[in-house]
């Protein structure tokens, strides 16, 4: 069954805006192919350090009595209610090892070839999410639920920290002004929301780190429009300059 996506007008950029280059597709695909690239080394260098187990597990309890102090440390309970239903917990593991990939992707793709306009924006956001992720990495390693000592009574799933809440939330401004499909719409939306109960059922993020991951979402975003913003006037200074 095909799905139409049918566009609804962009919230955060029009088809008749600044002149942009070319995109070029294979200089697109090398840019991500390299960053994840390096975000993948960054995480398993750090990830796999003595020193940074320790001091991983020393944040971790800095995170819970955060947690505690606003009420929020409830991912043990809610994936106790779930341990006994081990092919649900199997879809989970799944979901949390490849969606969060396969999705943004799929995003990245559709803006590029459906609406280029907005691409630049949007790349560069998931670029600088990306990267403050990577420092969040370097200075302040984190040990997931599923690692905690037995004390904790988590369970380990599955192995994979990662930014899934972050760039689900990315899919959903990405793809949900694009469609009008209600339905359609909806499910997009629910994506972040899916994916927090995925990264909690599984022991592999607490809730914080989501909030975490709105927070540098965010920064993110603004970071990614400046850079735009001094893109498109660069472009524009050129096109001015070539007809003089």
């Amino acid at each position: 069954m095909s799905v139409d996506l049918k566009l609804a007008p962009p919230l955060d950029a029009a088809a008749d805006g600044p002149p942009r280059p070319r995109l070029r597709w294979w200089q697109e695909a090398l840019f991500v192919a390299g960053f994840y690239a390096i975000y993948t080394m960054i995480r398993d260098i750090h990830g796999s350090k003595p020193v940074s187990r320790l001091q991983a597990f020393h944040n971790a309890q800095r995170v819970i009595r955060v947690e505690h102090f606003f009420g929020l440390f409830q991912e043990q309970h809610i994936q106790s209610w779930f341990l006994s239903w081990h092919l649900f917990l199997r879809f989970w593991d799944a979901f949390y090892g490849s969606a969060h990939f396969v999705v943004t992707v799929i995003a990245l793709l559709y803006l590029f070839r459906r609406q280029p306009w907005r691409y630049p924006l949007w790349r560069n956001t998931l670029a600088f999410t990306t990267a403050l992720a990577l420092i969040g990495f370097a200075f302040f390693p984190l040990m997931p639920p599923r690692l905690l000592p037995p004390g904790y009574h988590f369970t380990d799933t599955l192995a994979m920290p990662s930014l899934h809440f972050a760039w689900s939330s990315w899919c959903a401004l990405v793809l949900g002004p694009a469609v009008k499909r209600r339905w359609l719409k909806v499910l997009i939306y629910a994506y972040p929301f899916v994916t927090l109960f995925a990264i909690v059922v599984t022991g592999n993020h607490y809730i914080l780190d989501a909030i975490g991951g709105a927070i540098i979402l965010a920064v993110g975003f603004g970071l990614g429009w400046a850079l735009t913003r001094l893109m498109d006037a660069r472009t524009a200074r050129k096109i001015v300059a070539g007809q003089r």
